[in-house]
């Protein structure tokens, strides 16, 4: 199993990572996503299987000196990663719930959907496409600055041909999360206004201006 995300799962099912990977013959666990560690990574299996990984990676000089610092903050992670991860999917939500709640013409959220640290925001209608959104999120005018009296640069990622992906870490806060859906706001309505203008082709479904 790829366990990048095992402990968002345990943590949003209220299970032991175990439970969820008792049907498989190893499981990866990634200490950065979601834990917060700066890296690293773990293999479990049955002593077979780790005998043979611990085999290859010597081959493939995929050994390490001196990890202590690493495994230190590995450890730190999985210590706290119970409160950690709750935060971070409290504020998915919190984010989804906001967007869901603007009503756009422009983009949408199904909060029900958000189960944990990831929000998909679907992107409406022939314009923006996702990339389109997702620069004009990065970007800061000046126009921005003077509306909200902040420069907010907001990071996602385009996923599919109507989606883009937000993902929270330990290092985005509750602040930072409603910093984000006024960003999206922003954008949204400054989308909305240049629709009506005719620059570009309207979301299907709009009405007429």
């Amino acid at each position: 199993m790829d366990g990048a995300r095992l402990m968002n799962a345990a943590v949003a099912q209220r299970v032991e990572p175990a439970q969820i990977a008792q049907h498989c013959d190893s499981v990866s666990l990634c200490f950065s996503k979601g834990l917060g560690a700066p890296a690293g990574a773990v293999l479990a299996g049955s002593g077979e299987f780790v005998s043979e990984a611990w085999r290859v990676r010597k081959v493939l000089g995929g050994g390490m000196r001196q990890a202590g610092v690493l495994a230190a903050a590995a450890r730190l992670g999985l210590q706290h990663g119970e409160v950690t991860l709750r935060g971070d999917h409290d504020n998915a939500r919190r984010f989804a719930e906001g967007v869901h709640g603007l009503d756009s013409a422009i983009c949408s959220v199904s909060p029900a959907a958000v189960e944990t640290n990831i929000v998909m925001v679907s992107v409406r209608g022939p314009w923006p496409c996702p990339a389109e959104l997702c620069a004009r999120l990065r970007a800061v005018s000046e126009e921005e600055v003077t509306a909200t009296g902040r420069a907010v640069s907001v990071l996602l990622l385009p996923w599919a041909a109507r989606t883009v992906r937000a993902v929270w870490h330990r290092g985005v806060s509750a602040r930072d999360t409603e910093l984000a859906r006024r960003k999206l706001e922003f954008v949204a309505r400054k989308c909305q206004e240049e629709l009506a203008l005719g620059l570009h082709p309207a979301p299907a479904g709009a009405g007429g201006a």
